[in-house]
């Protein structure tokens, strides 16, 4: 059964191409078949068991995706297999929508790119830059120190408390290059351990800049994200907000969601509209924030140029992602259609593990309960488990892969266990 969230007007033969091979990728997917009943090329580096044997999706392996001419003969090839459609370009990792757009001289002949700029982009997935925009606007943001890894030394963090948060300013320069131990985002308790973590950063070859933040107290349950569509116009006209219940903890993928439950809140949404529509900015971006308990404030972390890993969250909420860039760009239509909330009203509960796991790492007793009646009221959704995927080779490496989830949760986040 496919989740209908508006009128549906027809729409010319589509073939969306999503770059990447993670739950993202996979989400975007099934976005597009809950819609249109298509089924999406998906181009990543190895056949990942998140999309291979799917009913939905052609998995087309690129090694070299991370070449930038590479990346686009291939899309071109694909393109060239799928005469006669609209195709439609996204990419579920900031490293990769970059890599879209970098090259949209050389795509969107063949494409709809619904992506912004190079120097919008720059101006606001630098890390350093968004922290400048926040503070010139006025918009919450944590405090901040920033440190060329280049120079080497070490940076003045005598006006933040250990432990902090340190992480890459530029993401997709980060993804290039490896290190023993390396985070997406690293808690460092002392100040000689920062002095060797970014020693390690410069020694892998990375030169952008490093950012150290203050760490803002209390568990997964403080995370927020926020995800916005602004049309053609830079106007905003959709966001979606959700309260993190609990992350993933495998260094791969720590600080992604892995249960939300859907919400709204004025005051958050309005900043980000302040911010967004300050830029001119268009397509969707996904906001992660955090809940500080000492002055009751939400700060701001980052914006991804994108529909973020944990996409379906929005979907499963009621409003299908896909139709918001099909009625715009390819249908030429109002991106929602009429009388059709600027938001999502109604709580749903989004989860990539059993539920069962998620509550037991779940801090808050209220939250717990409210994550339980959910699942009960059946308003929760996993976007892994579809009814369209019927293959037995795919149900059972994705049964597998969920069993593991409890021996990943007990190695890097035991509090549960006890």
């Amino acid at each position: 059964m496919t989740r209908r969230t508006g009128a549906q007007v027809p729409a010319p033969r589509l073939q969306p191409v999503v770059l990447g091979g993670d739950v993202g990728a996979y989400s975007l997917a099934r976005t597009f078949h809950e819609a249109y009943g298509v089924r999406s090329v998906v181009v990543s580096s190895v056949s990942t068991g998140l999309v291979r044997r799917s009913r939905i999706l052609e998995n087309v392996v690129e090694p070299g995706i991370d070449d930038g001419p590479t990346v686009v003969r291939r899309l071109r090839a694909v393109a060239e297999q799928h005469p006669g459609t609209h195709r439609v370009l996204l990419g579920s990792a900031d490293w990769l929508v970059r890599t879209i757009v970098e090259n949209r001289a050389q795509l969107e002949d063949l494409y709809t790119i619904p992506y912004v700029d190079v120097a919008t982009l720059d101006r606001v997935t630098d890390k350093v830059l968004f922290g400048e925009l926040c503070a010139e606007l006025g918009i919450d943001h944590p405090a901040t120190v920033v440190h060329d890894v280049q120079a080497g030394g070490t940076p003045d963090t005598s006006h933040l408390r250990f432990p902090v948060i340190a992480k890459a300013a530029d993401t997709a320069a980060y993804h290039l290059v490896e290190f023993p131990g390396k985070k997406k985002v690293f808690t460092v308790d002392t100040p000689a351990e920062l002095a060797d973590l970014l020693a390690r950063v410069q020694a892998s070859g990375y030169r952008g800049s490093f950012v150290v933040q203050d760490l803002i107290p209390g568990d997964d349950s403080g995370m927020r994200i926020l995800t916005c569509y602004s049309d053609a116009s830079g106007r905003v006209r959709f966001s979606a907000f959700g309260h993190v219940l609990l992350e993933e903890h495998t260094p791969g993928a720590l600080g992604n969601p892995a249960g939300i439950i859907t919400g709204h809140d004025d005051e958050i949404v309005a900043q980000a509209v302040r911010l967004l529509e300050h830029l001119g900015w268009t397509g969707y971006a996904n906001f992660d924030l955090k809940f500080d308990p000492r002055d009751g404030r939400t700060v701001f972390f980052e914006l991804n140029p994108r529909l973020g890993r944990s996409n379906f969250y929005i979907t499963a909420g009621g409003r299908n992602t896909a139709e918001l860039y099909v009625r715009e760009h390819v249908q030429g239509l109002d991106p929602l259609p009429e009388g059709a909330a600027g938001h999502l009203t109604e709580p749903h509960l989004y989860t990539v593990l059993p539920r069962w796991l998620l509550r037991r790492y779940v801090a808050d007793p209220a939250l717990r309960a409210r994550t339980r009646a959910l699942g009960r009221a059946r308003r929760a959704t996993n976007p892994l488990w579809y009814r369209a995927e019927w293959d037995p080779r795919r149900l059972a490496y994705l049964a597998v892969a969920q069993a593991n989830q409890v021996r990943k949760y007990r190695r890097h986040y035991p509090r549960g266990d006890a």
